[in-house]
């Protein structure tokens, strides 16, 4: 891996919400030359991003709840 690669990588870990702890942990790793701990390091950011989605969704669905039982004059 390219000195580039790992500064887009880092920028769109940025763009994707990543926390400051986990983009300093990726350049770490890729100074430590640790490239399969980079991989490992984005799985478990993304499944982070996953959990973080499936919050939000379920309280999407909630707001749709009431929006619908205010529609029927069910409040």
């Amino acid at each position: 891996m390219k000195n580039t690669d790992i500064e887009k990588i880092m920028i769109n870990m940025g763009d994707a919400g990543c926390s400051a702890v986990d983009i300093e942990r990726v350049r770490s790793l890729y100074e430590a030359g640790l490239e399969d701990d980079i991989v490992r390091c984005l799985r478990r950011c993304r499944c982070d991003l996953m959990e973080e989605l499936h919050r939000s969704q379920r309280k999407v669905d909630c707001m749709d709840h009431l929006i619908r039982a205010a529609e029927n004059n069910l409040l």
